[in-house]
């Protein structure tokens, strides 16, 4: 676990991004997908492992179709309690744009493993050898999902890719674009994100 990256990165007197948070399901881990317009509108895939989330971003978001292998750059550790983020980063920050919750659920390793903790240490090990599958239980996307980690291109690019299980669709799923928790898509969230920063007026929520 190692925050300090995150933190570094970020001005805490002008985003209201959490700081830390810890878990308190004590026989699940969570997954979130994050829909996020920054310069760049990409998809931050977030598994809780090691007390944080261990965190992806998807350029082109996840996919249900087993054909498509979609880049995944892995980025730095996040606190747990962004999970639940929603809303707008101001310009100018690190990651300025509107982030909304666009799919959540939770996760284990595909072998079955009893108890979080056996879970979790399975992970670590897929994890530190670049090759981690999973099973879904999301609000969008389910079933199995391997992360490879490529070999001659960057040294943090992976791979997302969905296994042939009976979740496996060639449908588009980011055509479904609105958030998990507020219902809102990314424009609407933009327009009307609870917490908005103002330099002249401070933060109001």
């Amino acid at each position: 676990m190692n925050l300090q990256p995150y933190i570094e990165k970020r001005d805490f007197t002008k985003t209201t991004e959490p700081v830390a948070g810890t878990s308190t399901n004590k026989n699940n881990l969570v997954f979130v997908v994050q829909k996020h317009a920054a310069s760049h509108l990409h998809y931050d895939f977030r598994l809780e492992m090691d007390g944080v989330l261990k965190s992806w971003a998807i350029p082109k978001g996840p996919s249900t179709d087993p054909k498509a292998k979609h880049l995944a750059m892995m980025v730095e550790d996040h606190p747990f309690d962004y999970r639940n983020f929603e809303g707008n980063i101001p310009h100018g920050e690190y990651g300025g744009g509107t982030v909304i919750v666009w799919d959540q659920g939770t996760y284990e390793p595909i072998e079955p493993i009893e108890g979080k903790t056996a879970r979790e240490k399975a992970l670590l090990k897929q994890l530190s050898t670049g090759s981690i599958k999973i099973k879904l239980h999301g609000q969008k996307l389910n079933g199995e999902f391997a992360l490879v980690k490529t070999h001659g291109m960057g040294e943090n690019d992976w791979l997302l890719i969905k296994h042939n299980d009976q979740f496996a669709s060639a449908n588009d799923i980011t055509l479904q674009d609105r958030s998990v928790i507020s219902h809102k898509n990314l424009e609407e969230m933009a327009i009307s994100a609870d917490n908005v920063w103002n330099h002249d007026s401070k933060l109001h929520v």
